[in-house]
């Protein structure tokens, strides 16, 4: 099947989805005409009634919008600057399990969940009830991810990664958990990023290499500088604790010293092999650190609400405590 018509197909979806979910609209009794002025709720009139900014039928067209506007854009986008540089073949399968220290996987899952939370909030927004908001969010994050993966299926240097698929169903799936058990998110998927400094001139043009030199490329490709959390509410679990409402404890995951997708070795400009050994090896990094929940501040403000939850994806910078190569050490501030 041509790449083309599997987005097309899932595009179709999402349009006929959100078309099942409208409600018919609300028509207004037949009054006698001699008594209409006075049985007719002021809600009703038009002049006597304030009328809301946005309708729910509105409300649902946008957010139905949205998503397909977002989703068009991210297909051709992906394909045109990343994709389309690159031999196409039939589609085929790639086992990747073992590259990057998982850590692209954990990249995956924590996209989709972004992906359905903040969807499922608009979903929400335009009125739609609880259970298919949040079904509808897990769906959109699954098939984001699953676009990428099928444009990977069709690449000469990729294929479809049933890893990869994993990963794209099981942040959505925390989610889904989330809300069907608690109906709120206790344990929010998070993310942070440092730009990494690696000390030599042959390391660093390594990372430019293959990483880039700019910080929006550093941010998505270089997995040595990235950290995915699972940040926890204590308040959420010890309602009776006196804790702070916004206080979060977080367990972090990352790796170091990754050159390549295996373990490393390359050629330098000269052709000669370089191979990384001893503290050069790449290892695992695990964390925890306070953190904050910022969809959890009371605030008036809807503009704030909407900010916080956007950025309550992004770790808050804070002390952490690393576990690595057997030994404890402390950071002052982990981005």
């Amino acid at each position: 099947m041509n790449k083309w018509i599997v987005a097309v197909l899932v595009l179709v979806c999402e349009a006929v989805t959100a078309q099942q979910l409208q409600q018919p609209a609300y028509t207004l009794p037949l009054y006698d005409s001699a008594t209409f002025k006075q049985d007719i709720p002021a809600s009703f009139s038009p002049r006597l009634a304030k009328q809301p900014p946005f309708s729910k039928k509105t409300r649902l067209y946008t957010v139905s919008a949205a998503n397909i506007t977002a989703f068009t854009a991210l297909t051709f986008s992906l394909y045109n600057t990343w994709y389309n540089s690159y031999n196409q073949t039939g589609f085929h399968f790639f086992n990747d399990m073992d590259e990057w220290l998982q850590v692209d996987k954990m990249g995956h899952s924590y996209s989709a969940y972004t992906i359905a939370r903040l969807n499922m909030n608009m979903w929400q927004w335009a009125g739609v009830p609880h259970k298919k908001s949040v079904w509808l969010g897990a769906f959109t994050g699954t098939a984001f991810l699953t676009m990428v993966e099928v444009y990977d299926g069709f690449s000469s240097g990729w294929g479809w990664s049933w890893g990869d698929f994993a990963a794209n169903v099981t942040g959505p799936g925390l989610l889904v958990g989330q809300e069907l058990l608690w109906q709120e998110q206790r344990i929010s998927f998070k993310f942070s990023f440092h730009k990494k400094n690696y000390g030599s001139p042959v390391l660093n043009q390594r990372a430019d290499d293959i990483y880039g030199n700019k910080l929006s490329e550093r941010m998505l490709k270089d997995y040595n500088g990235q950290t995915y959390w699972l940040s926890a509410n204590l308040h959420s679990f010890f309602r009776n604790s006196g804790l702070p409402r916004w206080l979060n404890i977080a367990a972090g995951y990352g790796a170091d010293n990754m050159f390549g997708a295996r373990p490393d070795s390359w050629k330098d400009a000269s052709g000669n092999p370089i191979y990384l050994t001893g503290d050069l090896k790449r290892y695992r990094q695990f964390y925890i650190a306070p953190d904050i929940d910022l969809t959890r501040i009371k605030t008036r403000s809807k503009w704030l609400r909407t900010t916080f939850s956007i950025l309550n994806s992004v770790k808050f910078p804070a002390p952490s405590v690393e576990f690595s190569r057997g030994k404890v050490s402390w950071n002052w501030l982990h981005f």
